[in-house]
């Protein structure tokens, strides 16, 4: 079993920076992908970003290409989502993903999710 929880959420102006750190815990957590998806008010729920669980590979949705970056850190069971020049359009609750399959990340699929963090961006 994996748990996963989020947080940095929080308000933040048009430009603005944000870093969201996900905690993992279970024995297997550091052998899995892992990623973020976010949900706005209306809209589905989206990929955003992923890693394997080495970190050596990335993947990011057009939407958030040179402007966030995800990293992880294994020995502290972490995944990080670096988030710069933040637009009113990525306000959304952030969630943190883990699955054996990176490509299943990228279908918005993970055998575990966290609660979720808000993330708002004022205009």
């Amino acid at each position: 079993q994996v748990h996963l929880e989020e947080s940095g959420g929080g308000l933040v102006q048009t430009g603005g920076s944000l870093r969201l750190s996900c905690a993992a815990s279970g024995r297997t957590v550091s052998s899995k992908a892992m990623g973020w998806f976010r949900q706005a008010p209306g809209k589905e729920r989206e990929f955003v970003a992923s890693t394997s669980w080495s970190g050596g590979r990335t993947s990011y949705a057009d939407s958030v290409k040179g402007r966030f970056t995800v990293s992880r850190d294994n020995g502290k069971n972490t995944v990080y989502l670096q988030m710069t020049g933040l637009k009113p359009e990525d306000t959304a609750v952030y969630y943190c993903a883990a699955d054996s399959d990176p490509w299943r990340l990228r279908s918005v699929l993970a055998d575990y999710l966290g609660q979720g963090t808000q993330v708002t961006v004022s205009s």
